[in-house]
């Protein structure tokens, strides 16, 4: 008889079992968020410019178009529980903008008044004249992120700092003669800030987002050249 009822025994064990771990709290999901690790920026790059004010140098001119390209590796902080986080990172920023009629020269010789950068006329007609910044720079920043257990697929937003120390710079102007194409570089860091601090911020969805900074130092150190203050914004692209 025993025999006999050990499955039906069975199968109302089971029933009750199915029906207590339908009735039980789901175990939570855990997942393992992006951090937003790496960190690629394409932007539009321009400076503001201060006309001159004390007579003798020529006001520096841009023209409408320059680029600048950031790349960053970040390590992103949780803030306990909360949809916010602390990011701080090491990368590489570069930066061209191209003088409109105008080139730049350095009055460092023994017959200088001063030592700076003066801004001349192109009287060579170059066909290009760029002025290129390259930056190892640290980014900080502090984000939010609406969805915080797949940053991939919500809003986020983030404000912040990035400090850079100077790699190079150089001026490169491009000419014809003859059909052949003639290119003359000058690189020096003599008169360039060694040091770049910008205010940051960043808002969009998923992994991509519309990125602007705002330079809180000049170009050129102070009286070594034309004051001018770089800003930048465009599409920056998150991931991993």
């Amino acid at each position: 008889m025993a025999f006999l009822l050990l499955p039906f025994s069975m199968l109302l064990a089971q029933d009750a079992t199915d029906k207590m771990n339908a009735n039980a709290t789901p175990s939570p999901v855990v997942v393992k968020p992006a951090r937003d690790f790496l960190m690629i920026d394409f932007l539009y790059n321009n400076w503001t410019t201060k006309p001159d004010t004390t007579g003798g140098k020529t006001n520096v001119n841009t023209k409408s178009f320059g680029y600048a390209f950031n790349a960053y590796l970040c390590y992103d902080f949780p803030i306990k529980k909360t949809n916010m986080s602390f990011a701080a990172g090491l990368g590489v920023n570069s930066s061209v903008v191209y003088l409109n009629q105008q080139v730049f020269r350095n009055t460092d010789t023994a017959e200088a008044i001063a030592n700076e950068i003066r801004v001349m006329p192109d009287t060579n007609h170059y066909k290009r004249y760029k002025f290129v910044t390259t930056y190892i720079t640290a980014p900080f920043e502090l984000r939010y992120f609406g969805n915080k257990y797949n940053r991939s697929k919500g809003f986020k937003a983030a404000i912040g700092m990035s400090i850079g120390t100077l790699l190079g710079s150089d001026s490169k102007a491009t000419s014809s003669e003859d059909g052949t194409v003639v290119k003359l570089k000058v690189d020096t860091k003599r008169y360039v800030t060694p040091w770049n601090f910008a205010a940051t911020a960043r808002a969009g969805y998923g992994n991509f987002t519309i990125f602007g900074s705002y330079n809180l130092t000049n170009v050129f150190k102070q009286n070594a050249g034309p004051v001018a203050t770089p800003f930048s914004f465009g599409l920056c692209l998150t991931g991993l």
